[in-house]
């Protein structure tokens, strides 16, 4: 069905309201919860989806400003970090608003590799997934023709290619940062985006307005807020937005409902079936706050996993004006799969990349504390002269790196999530390689100067998926071992973390999680 991205206005007139116990109760509307919300209602189910967040209008609330858009997409809730390499949370991590992370993504919309699926057979590391690649490509292809995604029409990675729409054409950063990967001896191509570059649905074409990361004012950046939700909403789901979920309520082993906050006042939503989409850090909270919902086998909240992500800065003696198209442009998986020559196990990608001035400062002068004052402002003043690679590495599992429940609590007395991390020696060789390359690739530019930062990207794991329900939370349906009529489906159900951006993969999940479901109720 073909549902133009209407305004919030018309889409809060349209949508249906549901009083009393529904068939599914959805809590977050983002990547996964939006997918799920567009199909579990479409096939005829009541469906009521809690957000914690506010719903947000292309239009009317985004502007193409960085310091304008800090605030209003974060989530900046309480959270305690610690282990030997805490995490910094907020948006980098975490949306908060109808559409979740999507409506502040990068849209780089890449598949996980076969060889994702089965480290532990291919590589002797992790644990395999309880079913291959194979089983998610039909849920792939769907999801890129609904986003859509564009990308190169042919590719060397064969997954996903041809794409729905053409790729975005190479910016001045891709021209000059791309004779350095070609110097380096590495492949690269356009990126696939889930942006449009033709009109779709009455969506524009991307305008290269590069603000996609503040939110796409064009509709053109496939964010869940203009694709799914509408056609959620037109076939029956209610979206409830500033609704903070607070405790699963269950009764002799299943679940009946979700009690949530809407502006100060508990209420409670019955429902048949509940589905968590919260995401790696609220999901356990949730989990763990609902009476250690779920844990049977003490895995909820373990192998928590990110994506290591050094960036690699160039200095050029003419201006590259990164900030021009989207934040991602070209990029290389020649090194992703496994090496053994390499002296570590699995792999990462490298693309070119940009951040506007105040990410930027404070990306480098949180990495390099010798970088101040007139050299720092010299930095900033040439801020259209710099180039910049970053990485995305994967990290491997470690039931050490966990969410747990902290003595804090939120300004409602709810306890707030403690996030463990720590690499591994993999990881840090993953880390030395990633920096290594992304200075090869802009020397070989001839960047003039080289800085980096170090960081991290997307959060994974936390409620494993797998066949044993002594090892997983939930099954490979990414159905609760534990409550029959609990789902939980979202980047945390994912065994092992692969080197992606995880959107399109939890999409495709979702899709085939709801097919199950319906499924099963039939």
């Amino acid at each position: 069905m073909s549902v133009p991205p209407l305004r919030v206005a018309e889409l809060k007139r349209i949508m249906r309201q549901h009083d009393g116990p529904v068939d599914a109760c959805i809590v977050g509307c983002g990547a996964a919860g939006s997918v799920l919300a567009n199909e579990l209602a479409g096939a005829g189910m009541s469906v009521v989806v809690l957000e914690a967040g506010d719903w947000i209008d292309s239009r009317e609330d985004m502007v193409n400003d960085e310091l304008s858009m800090l605030g209003p997409l974060d989530w900046d809730d309480l959270r305690i970090t610690d282990g030997n390499d805490p995490i910094k949370t907020g948006r980098v991590n975490t949306g908060r608003a109808v559409g979740g992370t999507t409506v502040h993504f990068t849209a780089m919309s890449l598949r996980l590799d076969p060889s994702d699926f089965e480290i532990a057979t291919r590589d002797g590391v992790g644990v395999d997934w309880p079913f291959g690649y194979e089983e998610l490509a039909p849920y792939y292809a769907e999801v890129e023709r609904m986003l859509p995604v564009s990308g190169p029409r042919r590719s060397a990675w064969p997954s996903g290619a041809p794409y729905p729409h053409g790729a975005l054409p190479w910016s001045a950063k891709d021209l000059i940062l791309g004779h350095g990967f070609d110097k380096a001896g590495l492949h690269v191509e356009m990126t696939p985006h889930a942006i449009a570059t033709g009109n779709v649905d009455g969506r524009s074409a991307c305008m290269y307005y590069g603000f996609c990361m503040d939110g796409c004012k064009s509709d053109a950046k496939g964010a869940m807020h203009v694709t799914y939700v509408p056609k959620a909403v037109a076939a029956g789901a209610e979206i409830r937005a500033n609704c903070f979920a607070v405790r699963i309520e269950t009764e002799q082993g299943r679940a009946t409902g979700v009690a949530y906050l809407h502006e100060g006042e508990e209420r409670f939503q019955p429902a048949e079936r509940v589905f968590v989409c919260c995401y790696a850090i609220e999901t356990p909270r949730l989990l763990l706050n609902s009476g250690n919902l779920a844990n049977s086998s003490d895995q909820v909240g373990r192998n928590f996993m990110v994506h290591s992500g050094p960036i690699v800065y160039g200095r050029f003696d003419r201006p590259l004006d990164s900030f021009v198209t989207p934040p991602v442009g070209i990029m290389t998986r020649d090194p992703y799969r496994c090496d053994p020559a390499r002296g570590f196990v699995r792999g990462f990608l490298l693309n070119t990349y940009c951040q506007f001035p105040v990410n930027f400062a404070q990306a480098l002068v949180g990495s390099n504390p010798d970088l101040w004052g007139s050299e720092l402002m010299d930095v900033l003043d040439e801020y259209a002269h710099w180039g910049l690679v970053a990485t995305l590495g994967e990290v491997l599992p470690n039931p050490d790196n966990r969410v747990t429940l902290a003595d804090e609590v939120d300004d409602n007395g709810i306890p707030v999530a403690r996030i463990t991390f720590s690499y591994g020696e993999n990881d840090r060789a993953i880390i030395d390689a990633e920096r290594e390359l992304g200075e090869r690739v802009m020397e070989a530019a001839g960047a003039t100067r080289l800085l980096t930062s170090d960081g991290t990207h997307h959060i994974l794991g936390t409620a494993r998926m797998g066949t044993d329900p002594a090892r997983s939370v939930v099954g490979p349906d990414c159905r609760s071992h534990d409550v029959p009529n609990l789902w939980i489906c979202d980047g945390s159900v994912w065994p092992t973390a692969g080197a992606v951006n995880p959107s399109l993969t939890i999409e495709a999940l979702a899709t085939r999680t709801a097919r199950l479901a319906l499924e099963h109720a039939a």
